[in-house]
């Protein structure tokens, strides 16, 4: 079971229907991965509330997400292979953007690249 395959399905299906909100399941993994797409502006915001004993996230949509997946397996990627990843997962140049795990957190392609490291793939959104 992949929590946050399973939220990025969730935001891509409630996106695509129309929707203002979503309630997914809350992990670390997850909200950092919703708050580097919320510094992107693909969603407006999240806050985290507890249903019971488990911790779940509401995302509030900005309606700018036209595709979103997870990357399995998640690949190494080194500082000079950027290119190759973003030519694969994002349609054109500076459309969307690439979710990268580093030793310095989770961020994205352009902050890796510019802060000259490399990190393994999680996921894209465009």
């Amino acid at each position: 079971m992949d929590v946050l395959a399973d939220a990025l399905n969730k935001i891509k299906l409630y996106e695509s229907l129309g929707k203002y909100e979503c309630i997914v399941d809350s992990t670390k993994l997850v909200k950092s991965v919703l708050e580097a797409m919320k510094a992107n502006g693909y969603i407006k915001g999240y806050e985290e509330f507890r249903e019971g004993k488990f911790a779940k996230v509401r995302i509030t949509m900005a309606k700018k997400i036209n595709y979103l997946g997870v990357i399995k397996p998640r690949y190494a990627v080194g500082l000079d292979e950027y290119q190759k990843y973003e030519s694969r997962y994002i349609p054109s140049k500076d459309f969307g953007i690439l979710i990268v795990s580093t030793p310095q957190g989770i961020m994205t392609n352009r902050e890796a690249r510019s802060r000259k490291t490399g990190g393994r793939l999680i996921a894209y959104v465009y």
